[in-house]
């Protein structure tokens, strides 16, 4: 008796363990991903759909300041990320350490937007005074970043070749929130955040949003988008003409066929370029059109 009783607790376990294992493919199952803070609004829009789609599938999302997120990447804490930047050689051999694929696919191109009050009567900026004030040179303006780790102060750190922000002129508060708030309440300040944050503002920031303005930028001498001032929208960052512009990857390390493979295609695809398309960025590759053509009767 006591043979039976033991034989069926330990089925009932195997059966009870098999059964909240949940496999993982392509397609179903439970996943996380590391995300930059950045590009949330995009992010946001691509899970909804995808999730729509592919019904069993659920990923779930961590939103951070890009420092954080590859903090948190390299530390195997998630094996899928979204980043406006690849990773680095140092950053990709840990990873390879563990020997693990590195599969890097861009999706879209961002832009860093400038946003200034309604109020401000000049809307016009240079490659070059950013890098002047980035530099510590006097100006009579000042920059409001998202986060001293995020992902913009890295790009325009990197613009103008410095290793730490000057004490006066540039601002870091906490999110592209913040910055949108404090550039609507102080005329003078210049917002630096992720252009998508400005076409897909949430609900509650977008009365805020409708009365910023976007700053025009003309590149440096030589270079593409020097001949004149100009905004970030998807013509000009086609065109290569908006000096601010940045990738948007997915940076999947799983192994084998899972949601990390599965969402990279899904961005990669029509359904996914098309949200890109809409959102008012630039996708990777534009989406096809069908014209459907039809012959009058006589």
């Amino acid at each position: 008796m006591k043979y039976w009783f033991y034989l069926f607790v330990l089925t009932g376990i195997v059966f009870t363990s098999c059964k909240g294992k949940e496999t993982e493919t392509e397609t179903t199952g439970t996943t996380k991903m590391l995300v930059d803070e950045s590009v949330t609004p995009i992010i946001e829009d691509e899970l909804v759909v995808f999730e729509n789609i592919y019904k069993q599938a659920k990923i779930s999302a961590s939103y951070d300041t890009e420092n954080n997120v590859i903090r948190d990447f390299l530390a195997d804490s998630a094996r899928i990320a979204i980043l406006t930047r690849n990773l680095r050689p140092d950053e990709a051999k840990i990873i390879q350490n563990r020997k693990l694929l590195i599969h890097v696919n861009r999706f879209a191109i961002d832009a860093i937007a400038l946003v200034v009050n309604k109020s401000t009567a000049d809307t016009l900026i240079t490659v070059q005074e950013l890098i002047d004030i980035l530099q510590g040179r006097t100006s009579r303006r000042q920059l409001v970043f998202d986060n001293a780790n995020s992902s913009t102060v890295r790009y325009l750190m990197e613009l103008a070749e410095v290793k730490q922000l000057p004490q006066k002129g540039v601002y870091a508060l906490n999110s592209n929130q913040e910055v949108i708030k404090y550039v609507h309440n102080n005329l003078g300040s210049i917002g630096v955040i992720g252009f998508n944050w400005i076409k897909q503002p949430p609900v509650e920031l977008e009365g805020i949003v409708a009365e910023l303005k976007l700053m025009r930028v003309k590149n440096l001498p030589g270079k593409p988008g020097s001949d004149k001032y100009y905004i970030p929208n998807q013509d000009n960052l086609a065109q290569e003409q908006y000096p601010l512009s940045r990738n948007v990857y997915i940076i999947n390390c799983q192994a084998g066929g899972g949601l990390g493979l599965g969402f990279a295609s899904f961005l990669a695809g029509e359904v996914g370029q098309r949200v890109v398309l809409k959102s008012g960025l630039m996708p990777d590759s534009i989406p096809t059109r069908e014209i459907l053509i039809r012959k009058n009767k006589e």
